[in-house]
């Protein structure tokens, strides 16, 4: 579970500084410029996605098209573009659009000004389309469709587009059924192989480190921005992109996402942290909870509680039981143990879990109700927090893949409160 909550630069934390006593200066500094000479980059040896994978994609995509009976998808920037295409773009009012075909190379739709960028970061043989700025971008898609006898069969679209893609196509192809890409994109995306498997457990190994290295240097009086500045730093030079490092201490720890306060580390407080990063685009989210100084039998209570609702969790996650049931035999737990029930407070008011791969969080998740099956190669986080209002809570996360034979860890949950990381 990651949120981008803390925007941190070298300058923001030395400005931060001078408003600040001088006792709580040094700390402030050292999360500015930490000290990193012992670590360094761990993901030399990383693999990235290469021709073959993505050329398997698109057989798979195009595969998934002929059995749902889908002529075409259509995608625009993002990850699922990424994944399909290679091309590294961003969303404007500027459509850039893949569209994949059932039969035949994909095409490019950009701004004719736009393709030579584009074409630096496509990864697969393709078409490209542009259009003028006085042109619709939606007739050269409609266009492309009519060229390949594609207009009189269902168009999917993936369910991250925008409206005015959707309904700018519905009006240049009056002719086509518009329908969900679902079926085709989470097909495939839901399902990671051994490449993708392989790029997040080297994220996974890079957050793991770079826990290891900030546990010892948090210090009484540090904010959760000067922590997250730890991580983040750590985090860089051990070889991941940092997405985020979210810090909560003290009562902030027991909402989710924390607190606009301002916290500072102090003994017998929970200090809760919820960090990632990606490595070659591909996501770790590890959850880490402790107390600073002794924690009291009621910390010691809460933490093996949530503990043991992540082994519930993981023995749950079975191949062929409803994602949804895995949520159902944690909450179950807690339940019995007097929390909840369901969602309520003081117990579990968030999902069990998300899936994670390219994006942080993405489908399906692990909530009740969710009816798709669990299959091999899928990817979840299991974070299964307890939060008690006004008081603190403990969340532990670490992320799995189920395989022919079970479950399996990218990370290895800690052993107990006093070894947390």
């Amino acid at each position: 579970m990651l949120i981008d909550r803390f925007m941190l630069t070298r300058r923001g934390l030395l400005g931060a500084a001078a408003l600040l006593p001088l006792a709580n200066l040094a700390g402030v500094l050292r999360a500015a410029e930490p000290d990193l000479a012992g670590l360094k980059d761990i993901t030399t040896g990383v693999k990235p996605i290469d021709a073959a994978e993505r050329a398997g994609r698109l057989q798979r995509a195009q595969a998934l098209m002929r059995r749902h009976g889908i002529g075409a998808v259509v995608i625009e920037p993002g990850s699922s573009l990424i994944y399909f295409t290679g091309v590294v773009w961003w969303r404007s009012e500027r459509l850039t659009a893949a569209i994949i075909p059932a039969e035949g190379e994909p095409c490019i739709v950009t701004p004719f000004f736009e393709e030579p960028s584009i074409r630096e970061t496509l990864a697969v043989p393709a078409e490209v389309r542009v259009w003028q700025e006085d042109q619709n971008p939606l007739a050269v898609v409609a266009g492309f469709l009519r060229d390949r006898k594609l207009a009189g069969r269902p168009v999917g679209i993936e369910e991250t587009a925008r409206f005015f893609a959707f309904d700018g196509l519905a009006q240049q192809l009056p002719e086509a059924k518009l329908v969900s890409a679902n079926p085709v994109v989470r097909g495939c995306r839901m399902l990671k192989t051994p490449a993708e498997l392989a790029l997040m457990q080297a994220a996974t190994d890079v957050t793991i480190a770079a826990y290891r290295w900030v546990h010892p240097r948090v210090e009484k009086g540090m904010t959760g921005p000067e922590v997250s500045a730890l991580m983040v730093a750590a985090t860089r030079r051990l070889g991941g992109t940092a997405d985020d490092a979210m810090v909560l201490i003290g009562e902030a720890s027991a909402y989710p996402h924390g607190s606009r306060e301002v916290h500072r580390v102090a003994d017998g407080q929970v200090v809760l942290m919820d960090c990632g990063c990606t490595v070659q685009g591909y996501h770790s989210d590890i959850s880490r909870t402790w107390v600073h100084g002794s924690a009291s039998a009621a910390q010691r209570k809460l933490w093996n509680q949530v503990a043991e609702g992540q082994r519930i969790a993981l023995a749950a996650a079975k191949i062929g039981a409803p994602a949804g049931t895995v949520d159902d035999a944690v909450r179950g737990a807690y339940t019995k143990w007097g929390y909840g029930p369901g969602y309520k407070l003081p117990g579990l008011s968030h999902r069990t879990g998300h899936g994670i791969g390219m994006d942080g969080h993405e489908p399906v998740n692990l909530v009740h109700g969710e009816a798709m099956p669990l299959a091999a190669g899928m990817c979840f986080s299991n974070e299964p927090g307890i939060y008690i209002p006004g008081q603190f809570g403990v969340r532990l996360e670490d992320c799995f893949h189920i395989t022919a034979e079970g479950p399996r860890w990218f990370s290895t949950p800690p052993a107990s409160i006093d070894a947390p990381v």
